[in-house]
């Protein structure tokens, strides 16, 4: 005989699959399961809830089974408190650390529960002492952990939550992939208008684009995007800015809908970034007439955030671009704060990194031409949001006539 403990979970869990994932992962831990109850909902509209007695080999697997299925939404229906370890060296967490998830998390301490600040997946989750006296629990990945933090460890006296259907979450469902069996028009609108909720929550918007965008010709409709005030902190590499500025500098014209020639292409980037380099920053360039128009330009006369994280492959790279990738990760989770809605274009690289920081609560929306995109960002553990296949300058020009025109 193995342990075992009870869990539940609730939600729609026939028409969204979950309860068959849940059994899955059951299976594919190595565990068994007895459903003790399960209670199907009358109306469409109604939850279903399950309860489930789970089994394991030994505690340390059952420990894990459980870590895995909280990604799903389920929880222990026994609370005790938390179980705590001390990390013995830097960048290390403890044997049996809690992996977190991105949904709402709470940990009980001392017959007490605490929310988790700023959700995260595959992180641990450190409790310090706060000024108020309280225990504060906040999540903390691997390049962060110092010898001396306490961490919890296993699954015990942890929930999470499901975001609900709500208003501030409207946008929020599974991955798909909507494509031209849905009339674009419809898709952009509701996109449109997720974005009007959260900035009338008075909440940020939050982009994430790639190269793409710039090829595409999507740099004029998404300026205007900035410019209308829909747009607040961008995440993005060097390859957009880069592309952007010297669209800017040697398009045709400086609002061109043009990307960058191909017969001097790499010539002119180079001369873009270093003219860049030159001025000091992309914003002393904007501000010294040096860089007059394009995305990057738009982003500086408006005040509005960016972060620019590099690659290997990065031509200079243009100053303000992160080039520690740990250094990068760390400007983009402090951009991780009163968000309503997160728009993903053309960039699966930059797209999953970004999802992976995001708190589930946050709608989130994946543009791209390439199915496989929305595909890697439900694989890589994604389950909120939607994605839409679909040309990125043509979807941007659309989404540009929905708002700024407001």
């Amino acid at each position: 005989m193995g342990v075992s403990e009870t869990v539940e979970v609730t939600g729609h869990l026939m028409d969204s699959g979950i309860l068959s994932r849940v059994l899955d992962d059951i299976r594919e831990y190595g565990g068994d399961f007895v459903i003790e109850e399960f209670d199907v909902g009358h109306e469409a509209h109604d939850p279903s809830s399950a309860r489930i007695t789970v089994e394991a080999p030994d505690d340390a697997s059952l420990q894990r089974l459980l870590m895995r299925l909280q990604t799903r939404g389920v929880n222990q229906l026994g609370h005790g408190d938390a179980a705590v370890a001390t990390s013995e060296q830097d960048g290390v967490l403890p044997d049996g650390f809690y992996a977190t998830t991105n949904l709402a998390t709470q940990v009980r301490l001392g017959g007490r529960w605490y929310d988790v600040d700023r959700p995260e997946m595959d992180c641990g989750l450190v409790v310090e002492d706060s000024a108020a006296g309280d225990p504060r629990v906040r999540t903390v990945p691997l390049s962060d952990v110092t010898r001396g933090m306490r961490i919890v460890v296993g699954a015990a006296g942890i929930q999470v939550s499901v975001p609900s259907s709500g208003p501030s979450v409207e946008a929020i469902r599974p991955f798909d992939a909507d494509g031209p069996e849905r009339p674009q028009t419809v898709l952009v609108r509701q996109v449109a208008d997720g974005m009007r909720q959260a900035r009338a929550a008075g909440t940020r918007l939050l982009w994430v684009a790639g190269p793409g965008v710039v090829h595409a010709g999507g740099v004029p409709a998404m300026a205007a995007l900035v410019r209308a005030g829909w747009v607040d902190v961008l995440f993005a590499g060097n390859a957009v800015a880069a592309l952007d500025i010297e669209t800017a500098l040697y398009g045709a014209g400086h609002d061109s809908t043009s990307p960058p020639g191909h017969e001097h292409g790499h010539e002119h980037r180079v001369r873009a970034v270093n003219t860049i380099r030159k001025a000091g920053s992309i914003e002393r360039a904007v501000h010294a007439g040096v860089l007059a128009s394009g995305l990057m330009h738009a982003l500086v006369t408006e005040g509005k955030r960016f972060v620019l994280v590099g690659s290997v492959r990065d031509d200079g790279p243009l100053p303000e671009v992160h080039t520690d990738i740990v250094e990068g990760q760390r400007a983009m989770r402090d951009e991780i704060h009163d968000l309503g809605y997160c728009l993903m274009m053309a960039t699966q690289l930059y797209a999953v990194a970004t999802a992976s920081i995001l708190p589930a609560s946050v709608p989130l929306v994946c543009v791209d031409i390439n199915p496989a995109t929305v595909t890697r960002l439900a694989d890589r553990g994604t389950g909120q949001g939607r994605g839409i296949v679909t040309d990125v300058g043509l979807f941007l020009e659309q989404l540009a006539l929905e708002l700024v025109a407001d």
